[in-house]
């Protein structure tokens, strides 16, 4: 979290889709890969600046699944040269609610994030699968 400029720095090691980049990819050579054993490139990049939705899959207590959803913004500024996908992004309330929000239903260590503000189609997939979706 960047407590200064407000955002919440995501991302992961591995490649992001070049499609939804800002700007060129880089590929950068690292010394140890994040967890893995071995040196080697790696392609580090940045979520396209503008409107972006998050997605997690939770398991909820007791079985059965639920999604999260939050809508926000990729925004520019730096970022980790650690040779990831990572990005800064801006979410209404602030990155401290943000993330305690987020964090409160207990998400999957992982989330899909795209482009644009599509949570009313997430709502309505909820719907045809039978789904709670809660929106942050």
């Amino acid at each position: 979290m960047d407590f200064a400029d407000d955002v919440v720095l995501m991302g992961h090691d591995g490649p992001g889709h070049i499609a939804i980049a800002e700007g060129k990819t880089k590929v950068r050579p690292l010394q140890v890969y994040h967890g893995k054993v071995g040196s080697g490139l790696s392609v580090e990049m940045s979520v396209r600046n503008g409107a972006v939705t998050l997605l997690s899959v939770v398991e909820r207590t007791g079985g059965g699944l639920l999604l999260l959803v939050a809508e926000g913004e990729s925004v520019p500024g730096p970022i980790l040269r650690i040779g990831n996908t990572n990005s800064r992004y801006r979410f209404p309330g602030g990155a401290r609610n943000f993330v305690n929000s987020w964090n409160s239903y207990g998400p999957a260590h992982h989330c899909a994030v795209g482009v644009g503000h599509i949570a009313s189609k997430i709502v309505k997939l909820g719907e045809l699968l039978q789904l709670e979706v809660v929106k942050i």
